[in-house]
């Protein structure tokens, strides 16, 4: 058994944190420490108010949370845990942020002998609730290794990828696969509904054929539905693009495809679906 700290009970990290509690002795930290004590209500453990209350026996900190400001913040910032956190300390981030942020990060944990891991995850709100999440890590192999099996509760598919940052790299490549996916899967709903056929029959066959994809076999009859509360927001979504904008502009290439899905959702903005799943690119077309 572990003692592990989890910092972000959000969407995803609240289960996510669930799942270690089952096995591990888990605390938990929210910057609303409502969410904490709601948390505390479900399952076994711990929280702090305060990453100063953190004593100095923690094998791993997990965290899950918004973006580079926030992981700078919990981190490396004055009130940040690494002012905390003993020697040979593992800190697995499932936050999606900037390749460059958390290459500064490392540097900075590197100094302090804290062992940094960027390690982004996808499956959504379903896949934090299951424990499926696929999780692609970045960092030294030995700090993987140590890891690899406290990530199993909450991880279905757990890949190394490379050095720091290369989880995030891997993470930009899957927005920018599911963009056009689900602007591809907007446009076929938004067409089938100028028919007479039955949702569940076009699922049955095209998701046996080359259309298949996760994002057709669980979001094609939420779509239709107009169901639109999945966890991962349009917000969200948009963050992420931006993050894969900045990046392919160093490596000199134009998304063009991904551009226009941004600005799409950047629509939905404008029509206050800030919220919603990022599936509700159909709302544009269905009005």
């Amino acid at each position: 058994m572990h003692k592990v700290l989890f910092i972000g009970l959000g969407t995803m990290g609240f289960h996510m944190a669930g799942h270690l509690s089952k096995s591990n002795d888990v605390i938990v930290y929210n910057r609303t420490t409502s969410k904490s004590h709601e948390w505390m209500n479900k399952y076994d453990g711990g929280f702090i108010e305060k990453l100063s209350e953190i004593k100095d026996d923690l094998n791993f900190v997990v965290s899950c949370i918004g973006n580079d400001s926030d992981l700078v913040d919990i981190t490396t910032s004055e009130k940040g845990c690494f002012n905390y956190l003993s020697k040979n300390s593992i800190f697995i981030d499932h936050s999606t942020v900037s390749p460059q942020v958390v290459k500064l990060i490392e540097n900075e944990a590197s100094k302090r002998s804290i062992h940094f891991l960027d390690a982004p995850i996808s499956g959504g709100e379903a896949g934090a609730i299951n424990g499926t999440l696929s999780i692609m890590v970045g960092g030294k192999i030995d700090h993987f290794n140590l890891a690899e099996n406290l990530m199993n509760a909450y991880g279905k598919k757990i890949k190394y990828m490379g050095e720091t940052g290369s989880g995030q790299l891997t993470k930009i490549i899957n927005q920018i696969c599911i963009a056009g996916l689900v602007q591809g899967l907007s446009e076929a709903v938004y067409f089938m509904k100028q028919t007479d056929l039955n949702a569940d029959d076009v699922l049955e066959v095209i998701s046996s054929g080359a259309a298949q994809s996760w994002q057709l076999d669980n979001r094609l009859k939420t779509m239709v539905e107009d169901n639109f509360d999945f966890g991962f927001a349009v917000d969200l979504m948009r963050k992420d693009l931006g993050i894969a904008f900045n990046q392919a502009s160093e490596f000199g290439i134009d998304l063009e495809v991904t551009k226009i899905v941004d600005r799409f959702y950047s629509d939905l903005q404008q029509m206050g679906h800030n919220k919603l799943d990022t599936s509700s690119l159909i709302k544009r077309l269905v009005r």
